[in-house]
């Protein structure tokens, strides 16, 4: 009897063990349904955030991408410029030089222009031009005929209503360069 008593001893605190272990099993089952809940929340946000930083990206493209086909009025007409050279490694070109012209932003067949005229009103240049958010860029380059080969480009990226600033890069015959601070502003009207 003794041994049947031991044998049910030992079966009951093995059930209750067993009865112990699902219970802890059970908790266990069901803090993992919670954590793949929380995990799958989690999952579906990042993918909202990164669908939304995607349309974001996309909408900044689209904007930074439009370009302008017609000078709006705050920019056309014409602008007193002075250019300054900051940077030279030519002997066209000495830092400190300065120029004061007239410029002028218009349009023709081709889009937009700039065209830079000296004090007799005569065209010295006339750049290609675009305009978009990021700013203004002018670019000329000298025909294959040319005894020197010189490349211009300009970015006006601060516009104000009364003020346009950037920089002048030029390259000439791909041997030496210089830069120039451009600033342009709306000349005073003659009394």
């Amino acid at each position: 009897m003794t041994k049947y008593l031991s044998c049910l001893i030992v079966v009951g605190l093995i059930s209750l063990t067993s009865c112990g272990d699902t219970k802890r099993e059970e908790e266990l089952i069901q803090r993992e349904k919670a954590i793949a809940q929380k995990e799958s929340q989690f999952a579906e946000k990042e993918a909202d955030y990164l669908s939304l930083i995607k349309m974001r990206d996309s909408l900044k493209t689209v904007q930074d991408s439009t370009v302008y086909f017609s000078w709006p009025d705050s920019i056309s007409g014409i602008w007193s410029s002075k250019v300054i050279c900051t940077e030279s490694n030519c002997n066209d070109y000495v830092i400190g030089d300065q120029r004061v012209d007239n410029w002028e932003f218009a349009q023709d067949s081709t889009g937009l222009i700039t065209r830079v005229l000296n004090n007799k009103n005569e065209i010295v240049r006339t750049y290609a031009a675009k305009f978009s958010p990021a700013g203004i860029q002018l670019k000329f380059k000298t025909d294959s005929l040319a005894d020197k080969q010189v490349v211009m480009n300009i970015n006006l990226d601060n516009i104000k209503s009364d003020k346009l600033t950037g920089k002048r890069n030029i390259s000439v015959d791909n041997k030496c360069s210089a830069v120039f601070n451009v600033e342009l502003t709306r000349p005073n009207p003659k009394k």
